[in-house]
């Protein structure tokens, strides 16, 4: 399977805030290029194209030198939703009354659970 990296737009750059090259997120997670490269093949994370030469993930997708918990599982249930890359973090970090703030806040906050509901219902 070969990686493909979609391009961001400003507008989800802009709600997204803090992005790392994928090479520093493999120095944070203690892993290769090459085995940060599968993460985002396997959709574990999310990486797009911001104008460097490498793809770049959202910053507070890693917490203490981990992918933050919950976070895949939600990734892989907007992806069965059919929300491309691009979607999905636009999703993630849109605020949100109901909960309240962004999907992504409530997943760091340890609320994935109810997230991933959210997510599911996204298909319905």
């Amino acid at each position: 399977m070969t990686l493909s990296v979609a391009q961001i737009d400003r507008e989800t750059d802009q709600l997204v805030g803090e992005w790392l090259p994928l090479t520093e997120v493999g120095k944070r997670l203690g892993l290769s290029a090459g085995r940060a490269k599968q993460l985002l093949k396997d959709k574990k994370l999310i990486g797009v194209r911001r104008g460097g030469p490498e793809p770049e993930v959202p910053a507070v997708f890693l917490h203490r030198g981990d992918v933050v918990k919950g976070l895949p599982g939600t990734l892989t249930v907007l992806s069965d939703a059919g929300y491309d890359d691009v979607a999905a973090l636009r999703w993630l970090f849109t605020a949100d009354e109901s909960l309240p703030g962004a999907p992504i806040d409530a997943i760091v906050a340890g609320r994935h659970t109810e997230v991933k509901r959210r997510a599911q219902a996204l298909a319905f």
